[in-house]
């Protein structure tokens, strides 16, 4: 696979490209702010085609993630004020191409905090190195932060002759992971994420649900570990026989790279040497019909078009013994509302004018729990004959030691030369995804 890549400016844009790569300019000066070519099977002067291909888009209404101009091909992202780009006149794996545009931003963002003209502008020379490090002759290389941050810093002008030599992590199998660290206390920390995905229609029924999910981890362990993971899979137990008990089926499996893909495919065992730190070593999805956690009933009421009332009922149907926090029921308000009042059960809720919503906050929310808010509005004498569309109601909380697919750590073995002990602790969190209720407003 060719790469090239390019950052140019577009009213601050940044653009990377792929087979030769390019990086950033502005449809106003049309200046190149700074330029990586890797092979040179792309033409140079292709870029200049990218922005009145993206215009014309635009202004069709059209916008594609993928352009064309003769037989050159512009895959693009955009972060803030910037534009990614990657070229090919090959039959690239689209996959790929994104995959590395997007870490592209995750390591600059890793280096500069913000990844906008302005970082660029200010550190060249060490995105010149970065990019350097990132691919070589197209090829993804070390794609990691924290190994690049061992050898790449913004302080180039106090290296000492000794840290310029390149880590091991560079060129062993293991890149994700220096030798030699140490730690007094051996602990690992495993966080079962799900984010629930969910809309109900106006009458009540659940129109599409899922769940997704991330295994994160936090590692404190010396030296070289081996880890082996153990979940609830029931495709595991299916292949051992164990087909007992509550399990899940996760679809959409996605592992970081320290992950022994074989090994998984051959029996599911998930074994792998963990990044030192914070990582997230998978991410799944289950596609299940999940009854909503936190239903919403919402009455509206408008009287001789001077004032609205509203009347919203929050229940929790979770487990009784589990409590969601920070619960925020966000309710749609007609846009020329005004002069609110609120009257809550529990919690707290206010007007948000800018987003034409009512919000209303509860703290903590035990299961098998009802409570009422009651908002009145007023409304202006001259009815408004502009047709609004009807917002769903929108609801974000979080119940910590509760999973709604019921996925579940089963073991953590932690293998090491040396033999210490060391602790595994895990967390599981539940969270509400894009979770809308509709109503009849």
């Amino acid at each position: 696979m060719s790469r090239q890549r390019v950052v140019k400016k577009n009213s601050g844009a940044l653009r990377v490209t792929f087979d030769p790569y390019w990086l950033l300019f502005s449809p106003l000066t049309l200046q190149v702010l700074i330029c990586r070519n890797y092979k040179g099977d792309v033409d140079m002067a292709e870029i200049d085609h990218f922005l009145p291909l993206l215009m014309t888009q635009e202004e069709e209404g059209l916008t594609c993630p993928i352009m064309s101009h003769g037989n050159v091909h512009f895959l693009w992202i955009k972060h803030t004020n910037l534009y990614l780009v990657a070229t090919t006149n090959k039959n690239s794996n689209a996959s790929l191409v994104y995959a590395f545009l997007y870490k592209v931003v995750e390591v600059f963002t890793e280096y500069f905090t913000e990844l906008e003209e302005e970082s660029i502008q200010d550190n060249f020379v060490v995105v010149y190195e970065l990019l350097d490090e990132l691919m070589d002759f197209g090829f993804p290389q070390t794609t990691d932060s924290k190994i690049l941050q061992e050898y790449i810093t913004q302080e180039g002008t106090k290296l000492e002759v000794a840290k310029t030599k390149v880590p091991t992590t560079v060129t062993n199998a293991v890149s994700w992971r220096s030798e030699g660290i140490k730690y007094k206390k051996n602990e690992v920390f495993i966080d079962v994420i799900e984010s629930i995905n969910l809309l109900v229609n106006a009458n009540g029924s659940v129109m599409s649900s899922d769940i997704v999910g991330t295994v994160k981890l936090k590692t404190m362990l010396s030296g070289m570990p081996e880890l082996r993971l153990g979940l609830n899979d029931r495709a595991l137990f299916a292949l051992t026989g164990r087909d007992k008990g509550k399990t899940v089926t996760m679809e959409d499996v996605k592992f970081h790279q320290c992950v022994r893909l074989s090994r998984f495919e051959s029996d599911r065992t998930i074994s792998f040497i963990p990044p030192d730190g914070e990582s997230e070593l998978m991410s799944y999805r289950i596609n299940t019909h999940v009854k909503p956690l936190i239903w919403i009933e919402s009455v509206i009421e408008k009287f001789s078009h001077s004032r609205v009332e509203i009347m919203v009922k929050a229940k929790g149907q979770f487990k009784k013994q589990s409590v969601a926090n920070n619960v925020e029921v966000r309710v749609p308000v007609p846009s020329d509302a005004d002069s609110p009042k609120f009257k809550t059960s529990t919690g707290h809720a206010k007007y948000v004018p800018e987003k034409n919503l009512a919000v209303w906050t509860i703290k903590s929310f035990p299961g098998g729990k009802e409570f009422l808010m009651r908002a009145s509005f007023g409304l202006p004498s001259v009815e408004n004959d502009e047709m609004e569309g009807k917002p769903p109601i929108t609801v974000n909380f979080e119940i910590p030691y509760f999973t709604v697919s019921g996925i579940q750590v089963r073991y953590m073995k932690i293998i090491e030369k040396s033999g210490y002990q060391a602790l595994p602790w895990v967390r599981y969190i539940t969270q509400s995804g894009d979770y809308q209720l509709r109503s009849n407003f």
